[in-house]
């Protein structure tokens, strides 16, 4: 059994919050402040209930050193804006600068660690050093609430080792998110639609396994459909390709058939010269992009086709863009998707930080779907059943 916030006798106490603050910059100001609203009901029904609150992230890969390019300043800035309060950020993760910052928190208070990943302990690997960092963490505080979603597939030091430490609880939107993705591993409502693209195609390509067993059909767009079209024997011009998976994606094209799941892949690309909004681009078949150009979008035809599977759809799943979205030509492919999964009669779960991003960039409010969530690697592997280090250390 996991418990909850509710669970915990706060008042008083150093909690130490681990939140999931992983968001996009643009140069030092939030681009997205989706994952530090979803920390907020957290965050405030703890200072609220009058805990020293104590909260640790992580930002981009500083690889274990600090680094300002990936100092968590701006985060910090912005969490200040939404509780209207000033939000301090201690100088160090767990050193000296952190503990007089706890110590001087009263009741109803609230301060902010440096990024996490500037100590090298965080992501080790080795369980004694990995360890040590978490002895570091567990001092600061009394109790712990694991909140960061996107990062409990993690067997990290602030994810899962001080939870070995400390009395721990899940925050609420980790207890949202494990309630909404158990609807796509659970009692299914079929036709179960899932979508797959982005950019970061090796991160997500092992989720195709368990997806061909769970789901009816599953369309993939964005950098995830080169490996595919490959495997079927066509160009891809110089599109971002994995070569390293194109052999995966002729078994998973076979796995499918045999298990009657239908994989969709575009018909037609947007194809251009290079990545720029100012290039000339062209809709062509996804059998004949030229060798000059790179595919930055779903074409017109594939996003109709896309969207006639989602109207169909009962459940649906969305992890990936299906273009270079940030760019005004290529966005097309992605609008449709999202609008095609507001408009839907199915329960929507859109999962990924560049997914959620790029709804929130195109206009879509998060209500507008069944469950935005804030996890994109920690969605893909819960929906596969797979253990998750931070949330099995939860349970109690």
């Amino acid at each position: 059994m996991m418990k909850t916030i509710d669970d915990l006798a706060v008042t008083d106490q150093r909690v130490l919050v681990r939140a999931d603050l992983n968001v996009p910059l643009n140069g030092y100001e939030v681009a997205d402040d989706g994952r530090i609203r979803a920390a907020m009901p957290t965050l405030t029904t703890l200072m609220e209930r009058h805990a020293k609150v104590v909260v640790c992230a992580h930002l981009g890969r500083p690889e274990g050193t600090p680094d300002r390019r990936y100092s968590l300043l701006p985060v910090a800035a912005r969490l200040g804006q939404l509780l209207g309060r000033r939000v301090e950020l201690a100088a160090d993760t767990a050193g000296s600068a952190a503990r007089a910052a706890v110590a001087a928190l009263r009741p109803g208070d609230l301060v902010m660690l440096e990024n996490l990943r500037f100590n090298a302990g965080e992501t080790s690997k080795d369980d004694v050093q990995r360890g040590l960092f978490a002895d570091q963490l567990a001092a600061l505080a009394d109790l712990y609430v694991a909140d960061g979603f996107g990062a409990v597939h993690r067997k990290h030091a602030s994810v899962y080792d001080v939870a070995l430490r400390l009395p721990h609880a899940a925050g609420y939107l980790v207890q949202a998110e494990v309630a909404a993705l158990s609807r796509l591993t659970g009692d299914i409502r079929r036709p179960y639609v899932a979508l797959l693209g982005g950019a970061k195609v090796a991160d997500k390509f092992g989720a195709i396994d368990s997806l061909i067993t769970a789901a009816d059909r599953l369309l993939i767009g964005g950098a995830m459909a080169f490996p595919f079209l490959v495997a079927q024997g066509h160009k891809v011009g110089t599109s971002r390709l994995d070569a390293s998976l194109v052999e995966a994606a002729a078994g998973y094209l076979a796995q499918a058939a045999q298990a009657g799941t239908e994989i969709v892949l575009p018909v037609d690309i947007i194809a251009a010269p290079d990545l720029s909004a100012e290039a000339p681009h062209e809709v062509v078949a996804a059998d004949a992009i030229p060798s000059d150009r790179m595919g930055l979008d779903i074409g017109p035809e594939s996003a109709r086709l896309f969207a006639a599977s989602i109207g169909e759809a009962r459940t649906a799943f969305w992890n990936g863009p299906m273009g270079v979205f940030e760019l005004a030509p290529y966005a097309g492919g992605t609008r449709t998707t999202a609008q095609a999964l507001t408009s839907s009669h199915a329960f929507t779960v859109v999962g990924g930080g560049d997914t959620d991003a790029a709804i929130r960039a195109l206009g879509f409010p998060d209500r507008a779907f069944g469950y935005v969530s804030t996890g994109g690697g920690a969605s893909l592997e819960f929906i596969q059943g797979m253990t998750l280090p931070g949330l099995a250390v939860l349970q109690d």
